[in-house]
């Protein structure tokens, strides 16, 4: 319905130049090396994750990949977890069961 070109022609009315081949380049850029290793590591935090009842936290996950000898960054482990989908949980804002400020 709606194409590249009308797209830029209307935020360029409003001041923001953006021409149409500087979308198409970074359409059919490459993924970028950090891409790539996220893409590999987002499948194996996943399956530690799940495969340990779904209860292990960032360092744990983080201590097993490198027991199989999956070297990667604790910082890393925690960014891929913070990510929604397989591995990573949703914000808080979206958890049903999270009241701010209530204690039992």
């Amino acid at each position: 319905m709606f194409g590249v070109e009308p797209i830029c022609r209307v935020l360029t009315s409003h001041g923001l130049k953006i021409a149409t081949s500087t979308y198409y380049a970074a359409k059919n850029r490459t993924p970028s090396t950090r891409t790539v290793r996220d893409t590999e590591l987002k499948a194996q935090v996943s399956r530690v994750h799940t495969d340990n009842f779904s209860v292990y936290g960032v360092r744990k996950v983080w201590r097993q990949l490198h027991r199989e000898g999956i070297p990667v960054a604790r910082c890393t482990v925690a960014r891929l977890m913070r990510e929604p989908g397989p591995g990573g949980r949703p914000a808080r804002e979206e958890d049903p069961h999270h009241r701010p400020g209530q204690r039992p």
